[in-house]
């Protein structure tokens, strides 16, 4: 199996909702299951709103769906959507 490079959405509740605490959680989350090289931008959608875009190497023998699970349950997250994963590199 290879590395799939993981670009995922995430949410916030509010436009007051502090950034910097879902990307402090968020990039713990990703390491604790075993991701590699975190980095985040953000993105405005409306409003004052803007989503936070996670990006991440994974490994494609563990299964995301439960890092998704954990990151719905981060306090200060609407919803995640994994909006891009491909092979990075591997066989």
């Amino acid at each position: 199996m290879g590395i799939a490079a993981v670009k995922i959405k995430i949410l916030p509740n509010s436009p007051e909702t502090d950034l910097e605490i879902i990307k402090e959680k968020t990039k713990e989350l990703v390491e604790n299951f075993g991701g590699k090289n975190c980095s985040f931008e953000e993105e405005p959608i409306a409003f004052g709103l803007k989503a936070i875009i996670a990006f991440f190497a994974w490994s494609e023998e563990v299964e995301l769906e439960k890092l998704e699970e954990k990151m719905k349950e981060l306090e200060g997250v609407s919803s995640i959507q994994v909006i891009d994963m491909r092979r990075a590199f591997g066989s």
